[in-house]
């Protein structure tokens, strides 16, 4: 299974209007497959969705792709306040076999790592080792590492009740010594976001 995660920045004040129309599209895409979500930017850098297509494999998802484009109304009508798009392929961490959904309403953490070269396999031990305790405080969504795009990305993504909750399972992990994992010297970056999920998102 890999994921082609689509982040699309569109213009301010666009974004109600790029998902009505996005729904429209996806209504007609979607009877060749499905979304594994669809988020939109809260906090963090605002003006993006996030749209996040399942595969078996390039293939498929070659097949898929073109026979969505052969229908009359994908891709979705949004190409005027579309400004910047960046598509990437990941593969999923052993732990995280696909994407876990979480209660209607939550929010979603979005987490982004640049880490560095030949370092992934004793990162994904170090999470691999710690994810069972972690994971007794709050769910993990997905964790996923790219193979194609910008290399050397691991993101993460974590659902919560809300930022409050957020804050607290944080720090419950953080006072047990549950979480961070271990190491940590494999990172070059990080970044995060807070996403809500579209109406018509699986997830």
């Amino acid at each position: 299974m890999i994921y082609e995660n689509r982040t699309y920045r569109v213009k301010p004040r666009s974004l109600g209007e790029v998902m009505k129309r996005f729904e429209t599209g996806y209504n007609i895409r979607k009877k060749h497959s499905e979304l594994a979500a669809f988020l939109y930017t809260e906090i963090g850098p605002l003006n993006q969705i996030i749209h996040i297509w399942p595969y078996a494999d390039m293939a498929e998802r070659a097949a898929l792709r073109a026979a969505g484009s052969a229908d009359e109304g994908w891709p979705p009508a949004i190409g005027e306040f579309v400004e910047h798009q960046n598509s990437e392929v990941f593969f999923t961490s052993p732990f995280t076999p696909a994407w876990a959904p979480a209660p209607k309403g939550w929010i979603y953490e979005w987490r982004e790592y640049i880490i560095k070269p030949g370092s992934l396999p004793g990162l994904m031990k170090s999470w691999g080792d710690a994810i069972e305790a972690r994971t007794k405080l709050s769910p993990l969504s997905i964790a996923m590492y790219t193979d194609l795009g910008d290399l050397n990305k691991w993101v993460h993504v974590w659902p919560y009740e809300n930022l409050e909750h957020r804050r607290e399972v944080r720090e419950e992990a953080a006072a047990k010594k549950i979480w961070p994992p271990g190491g940590g010297d494999y990172l070059v970056t990080q970044e995060n976001k807070i996403c809500f999920t579209a109406p018509f998102s699986p997830v």
